[in-house]
């Protein structure tokens, strides 16, 4: 009964969130951002599953700060709708406290491009989004334009499926509308 409720209550999230992605997806087409490979709608489906999640914040992004908080925990990634969505669960902890976050992540079959929106269960809130796809289904690229202490960013987010059992993900912000990078994010899910 639990996991027919779960499934139900996450398919419902699903279909209200792809309203909000549609619109995460025409505001980023309508403020240019870099080319991204057309994505398939089987793009994440290696990635369904449990993970064992090992993750590396900078705690101070685009503020010159060196000084990373290392986490660690599990993701599991839900299919939803035929795979054209999935939710991912991330829940890490380390020295300086835990993360709890839901990644949306869902498929425009006419755009070829996947659209993902993060929330951290802490503040409640989704992020402006990142839309994209994956070239030959192992290297996925992102962006989208977002916000960070007010100012306008860009986001970059790069997944690698370094094969069926590792995948490593990156975030960078740009302040300067994509001219430098700033590595903030790193982890890397290994089945288990």
């Amino acid at each position: 009964m639990t996991s027919i409720l779960t499934r139900s209550l996450l398919r419902g999230a699903a279909a209200m969130l792809m309203l909000l992605c549609a619109a995460c997806a025409a505001d980023n087409a309508a403020r240019k951002l870099p080319d991204t490979p057309v994505g398939m709608q089987q793009d994440f489906d290696a990635q369904h599953g449990r993970w064992h999640t090992t993750v590396r914040r900078l705690v101070k992004p685009l503020a010159g700060s060196q000084d990373w908080a290392e986490y660690d925990g599990t993701t599991v990634v839900h299919p939803l709708v035929d795979g054209r969505a999935n939710v991912a669960e991330l829940d890490v902890t380390g020295p300086r406290g835990r993360i709890q976050g839901v990644s949306v992540r869902l498929f425009d079959p006419r755009a070829q491009r996947w659209t993902i929106q993060f929330a951290n269960i802490a503040s409640g809130v989704l992020d402006g989004g990142i839309s994209g796809g994956f070239a030959g289904g192992r290297h996925g690229v992102f962006y989208g334009h977002d916000t960070w202490n007010d100012k306008p960013i860009v986001v970059r987010f790069v997944v690698d499926v370094i094969d069926s059992k590792t995948v490593h993900f990156e975030q960078s912000f740009s302040s300067d509308a994509g001219a430098t990078w700033e590595v903030n994010w790193v982890a890397v899910d290994k089945r288990l």
